[in-house]
């Protein structure tokens, strides 16, 4: 694997996956895709709450040495069923600015889910979206749970809902556009088996879209309670 595609992705949702002097820390090991050739659309989503267009990449995340992406190939479910794709390539590991690399919902609030298998202490989420174009997507809400179902422990490490739209709390973070890094959500080492990613459109559509979703953790008895 080349060099120049091992690179860390940083979300300007944190800038560590723990608290510094925990552990050992190094990039997040993501394997990045290339970028869309695609134009830039001409009328962009601005305002307060609206991060500027990323001009350079992103910075290193740093995480503790040794996470993995416990999501590789674990299965996947949604709140309704894809009309285009399925649901295995959010956790195949292609994520190009292909279109039979997306897998689209319909529109209203949707989520896609990832068991993991097992418990983990979680460090990064990083998800993709749809780095085909440049756009924001709407209510973008990421959480982890101990059930399914999402009602035992739930937390949330990112919530760009600013007017409770989706019914899961009025959200603090801003929206953000998506390109070929991705988006990086801290975990800080939380300690949960099933990530959940919720969105309700875009600013270019206003159905819903998923390409990948990677979660960097390392086992819950290596690295529970780190960062929290």
């Amino acid at each position: 694997m080349g060099a120049a595609l091992i690179l860390a992705v940083a979300g300007m949702s944190g800038g560590s996956g723990m608290s510094a002097g925990a552990a050992e820390l190094a990039p997040l090991p993501v394997r990045l895709p290339a970028p869309t050739l695609r134009g830039t659309p001409s009328d962009l989503p601005s305002g307060p709450n609206v991060e500027p267009p990323p001009e350079k990449p992103a910075p290193p995340f740093m995480a503790p040495a040794g996470v993995t992406n416990h999501a590789a190939g674990k299965k996947v479910t949604s709140s309704s069923r894809p009309f285009s794709g399925t649901l295995a390539q959010v956790t195949d590991g292609r994520k190009e600015p292909d279109d039979d690399q997306v897998v689209e919902l319909r529109r209203g609030k949707q989520w896609v889910q990832v068991d993991l298998g097992e418990a983990v202490a979680i460090h990064a989420i990083v998800i993709w979206h749809d780095h085909r174009f440049l756009q924001v997507f709407r209510d973008v809400i990421v959480q982890v749970a101990d059930d399914p179902d999402f009602t035992q422990n739930v937390r949330t490490l990112y919530n760009n809902d600013m007017d409770n739209s989706a019914g899961l709390g009025i959200g603090t973070d801003k929206e953000y556009f998506e390109t070929y890094q991705g988006r990086t959500f801290a975990g800080k080492g939380v300690v949960a088996r099933y990530v959940r990613s919720y969105t309700a459109g875009s600013s270019l559509s206003s159905f819903n879209v998923h390409q990948e979703i990677e979660v960097f953790a390392l086992p819950a008895a290596a690295g529970e309670g780190a960062g929290r």
